[in-house]
């Protein structure tokens, strides 16, 4: 595992972005639950369903959560259907809704989120997180 980003940074952030606040909320307690000893855990937040609380997707929620969870060691945000891809994507097009150095993980959204965390909080940095939560693809179920 690569070290924890610049010096003085903190450990990398990991956002769960979904159309649901609920779902999102569990697979940030789970993926948390799993991740174990390390160096402790990493910033994660869930940011799930729209600010009324329906379904759907919120830039300024997901915006909230990434930099809440910024450290100074990136950002990795984890997302579940089109939409949400779509709103990151606007956001990190945008240049100035996320922290510097945020990236949209291509993983599936729980694997990956269980992935990712437990990268980062054995101190990966970004391109770590990334690249566990990414290879969540190759996991055989069968």
């Amino acid at each position: 595992m690569s070290p924890v980003g610049a010096e003085g940074a903190g450990p990398v952030g990991v956002v769960l972005v979904s159309h649901s606040a609920a779902v999102a909320a569990a697979v940030a307690e789970l993926a948390l639950g799993l991740a174990g000893g390390g160096e402790g855990p990493p910033p994660v937040l869930p940011a799930g369903g729209t600010p009324d609380g329906g379904l759907g997707t919120s830039s300024e929620l997901i915006g909230a959560a990434a930099r809440a969870v910024d450290r100074g060691a990136g950002v990795a945000l984890l997302v579940d259907l089109g939409s949400a891809v779509l709103t990151v994507k606007a956001l990190l097009a945008e240049g100035d809704e996320l922290p510097g150095n945020s990236r949209l993980v291509d993983a599936p959204f729980v694997e990956g989120a269980v992935a990712a965390v437990v990268t980062a909080s054995a101190g990966g940095d970004l391109d770590a997180v990334v690249a566990a939560a990414s290879e969540a693809y190759s996991y055989r179920k069968a």
